[in-house]
């Protein structure tokens, strides 16, 4: 009869190329991997690695026991969550997805102090370009910038985040002026192109709720934030970009905002929850942490007393 330690030996060894590599993972010697193959497999009555070739190759049973490996130990990852968090214990593995540069700066503190407090916990921090693409049922917390889209899991908004429209001092001191949203289309103006939306079309609010949309054409655009950013930076023309982004060159006088009293859609802060994680107790620890380390934003202490055009 299989057990659950033989399911885990087994799921370390379709994990690796080698039975080296499963040895090492182990923290045993290769000779011992093959005797508790051999003995496996003679438990079970067949084989369930093809180990003639260079790399290791599973069988139609092997493949069977692998897949059933999966499920009971998710099972038993499970049953465990579930009696820790009836006693408000915070165990398992924290899986958290964030956008790269705010993950950098924002989250992953967070994940480090998170980890530090709790020591019954381990903690995996994947940054992407697009974590709302990501498969939310695979994260305990997937933090995503602007709206979330038609999605079935539990959002949280986490943080305020206008958008700001700027410009460098260099390149707005040797353009015309900017009295309405309207003049933006005779001025070099920079694109992030980051999905499908149509990043051409600038829409306003003023002062008075009017509603103003502009179509620019882009002088210069990337699928990089950061690259835009540089940019803009560099002279090269105006841009629209998250207030966490620009709030401390706002600060120091490199970038300078453009029709402040005119509001461009906000692009939140949020936090995705996969509809299995979102009550587990450490989701509730990590989502506690990281709402207290956004509150209030760190960024708008420096946006506060920035210059204004």
């Amino acid at each position: 009869m299989l057990t659950s330690d033989d399911l885990a030996f087994f799921s370390v060894l379709t994990d690796s190329k080698s039975l080296a590599e499963s040895a090492r993972k182990l923290n045993v010697t290769p000779p011992a991997v093959t005797q508790r193959l051999r003995a496996l497999e003679e438990k079970v009555g067949v084989r369930l690695i093809d180990r003639s070739g260079r790399r290791l190759r599973l069988t139609e049973e092997g493949s069977l026991v692998a897949s059933h490996s999966v499920i009971v130990s998710e099972a038993i990852d499970s049953l465990a969550e579930a009696l820790a968090d009836r006693r408000g214990a915070v165990r398992g593995h924290l899986r958290v997805a964030a956008p790269h540069g705010f993950g950098r700066l924002y989250v992953a503190p967070v994940v480090e102090a998170f980890a530090r407090e709790h020591g019954g916990a381990t903690a995996t921090l994947q940054l992407s370009d697009h974590p709302a693409a990501l498969l939310v049922e695979s994260y305990d917390v997937v933090v995503h910038i602007g709206a979330p889209g038609h999605l079935d899991q539990v959002v949280t908004t986490l943080a305020p985040n206008p958008r700001i429209l700027c410009a460098s001092p260099r390149y707005l001191d040797s353009a015309p002026p900017i009295s309405a949203p309207v003049d933006l289309a005779q001025h070099r103006c920079l694109a992030v192109r980051e999905n499908e939306e149509d990043v051409t079309l600038w829409r306003f609010k003023g002062p008075r709720q009017e509603i103003a949309t502009v179509r620019v054409n882009p002088v210069m655009s990337s699928n990089d934030g950061a690259v835009i950013r540089e940019w803009a930076l560099a002279g090269q023309g105006i841009m629209i970009r998250s207030e966490w982004n620009v709030a401390e060159d706002l600060a120091d006088g490199r970038l300078r905002q453009v029709l402040p009293n005119w509001k461009l859609p906000p692009a939140d802060i949020v936090a995705m929850l996969g509809s299995r994680h979102g009550r587990s107790a450490r989701t509730a620890a990590f989502l506690t942490m990281l709402r207290q380390a956004l509150k209030p934003p760190p960024w708008q202490a420096l946006s506060a007393g920035s210059p204004r055009q």
